[in-house]
């Protein structure tokens, strides 16, 4: 993982002495709002390895933020009384079977109050029978799996759009743009391969045709050849399905050989304030999966306002970021209604429809509904939500203009 993607400011102590500090901060009135004992909640996260980047930037600051906010308010509203969170967490070392392990020990033995998900499909596909079996809601904003809702795990939801909604309307935005042909890179793990078969049945009718597709493995170095391959094709657009790193990678090594279709769409990563800072001007007009920005809602304008001023400058990526901070967002409400009845959580996530930064959410089975699948696109320094159109919050800006 690059450099560039470091945690903000998180070591691998436990993140209660993250928190130390700002619960010290409070004021004795609003110590005194909290009662009993602190609500204990559980969670492992990449802090090292090649999980790292997505880890750090989509998922562990809005725990963090979380639990520094709502202690600030005096602590977590638990069924009408104010008790302070307790983060319990360790690096998973971007390693399956330390995640399992952790999860394993936090629901087991620890008991801990309540659980927070992995980052990654992979991890939550691993975690997600635990979950289950110890019964412990799960609200995951980083995992991309139809397998997972055919898993049909009644306490586990999965916050994304889901690879069919996603390449819907990618394949739906490229045929409103008269795209005849595209090629596709994927990455030879669960996420690229759903993804990429997701695509192939979205493309079926459309009149699209792929000229050339190329799995590769994950930690891939060079992807110059198969671009160059690709590039003497001369489709109208590229598809990555890409983890953070092969996305930067694919897209300098498109610029560097001068392969620039009409249309350049890459993920996950495509997202992050990273991939702006590096592409600088090369990143406009870049597409990949996104789903709000500061223009969705006054919540998510205040949330994005309030990571970035916390994290001293490190914004939230445009998608999963949004996703974790609505499922932070769902679970405060359910707990502050049922207290830490599990159980009584899981039915209210199930059966209620919800209010977050992303709009109303609701849930059949495993799987969002209330969130259409989205295009989103970088123009002028902001990851704009471009399709479909019903949700925009910029017009499409095609074709991609030349590298800079």
């Amino acid at each position: 993982m690059s450099q560039d993607a470091r945690s903000p400011g998180i070591s691998r102590r436990r993140a209660t002495q993250v928190l130390a500090a700002g619960a010290a901060a409070l004021s004795a009135p609003m110590l005194s709002l909290a009662q009993g004992q602190p609500v204990r909640v559980g969670y492992a996260m990449a802090r090292t390895g090649p999980w790292t980047g997505g880890a750090q930037v989509s998922q562990e600051p809005n725990y963090i933020l979380w639990a520094e906010q709502q202690n600030a308010a005096g602590g977590l509203n638990v069924g009408g009384t104010r008790r302070r969170i307790e983060l319990i967490s360790s690096d998973d070392r971007s390693d399956i079977e330390t995640c399992v392990r952790t999860y394993e020990k936090l629901m087991g033995s620890d008991k801990v109050d309540l659980i927070l998900p992995p980052w990654g499909s992979n991890a939550n596909f691993a975690v997600a029978p635990l979950a289950n079996r110890f019964q412990y809601p799960f609200l995951a904003p980083t995992a991309l799996s139809r397998r997972l809702v055919e898993m049909k795990l009644p306490y586990f939801f999965l916050m994304l759009q889901q690879p069919a909604p996603m390449t819907n309307a990618l394949v739906d935005m490229l045929k409103a743009q008269g795209v005849k042909s595209l090629a596709v890179i994927y990455v030879d793990d669960l996420f690229g391969l759903e993804n990429y078969a997701a695509l192939k049945v979205a493309l079926q009718g459309s009149g699209i045709n792929i000229v050339e597709d190329k799995s590769y493995p994950g930690g891939v170095k060079d992807l110059s050849p198969v671009l160059r391959s690709i590039k003497d094709k001369n489709p109208d657009a590229f598809v990555g399905f890409t983890y953070p790193p092969d996305t930067i990678l694919a897209s300098r090594q498109a610029k560097e050989i001068g392969f620039n279709p009409r249309f350049f769409y890459a993920s996950v990563g495509t997202a992050f304030q990273l991939y702006r800072n590096v592409m600088k001007e090369g990143a406009e007009g870049v597409l990949g999966m996104g789903s709000w920005n500061q223009k969705t809602s006054p919540g998510a304008k205040a949330y994005f306002d309030a990571h970035t001023k916390r994290f001293e400058g490190k914004e939230p990526d445009r998608w999963a970021s949004g996703a974790a901070w609505a499922a932070l967002e769902i679970l405060t409400a359910a707990v502050g209604r049922h207290g830490l009845d599990r159980k009584a959580i899981r039915d209210y996530v199930a059966g209620n429809e919800h209010n977050t930064i992303l709009g109303k959410i609701r849930f059949n089975g495993s799987e969002n509904v209330g969130t259409p699948g989205s295009v989103s696109q970088w123009q002028k320094g902001e990851f704009e939500v471009v399709w479909p159109r019903a949700v925009a919050t910029a017009p499409l800006l095609a074709p991609k203009p030349a590298w800079v």
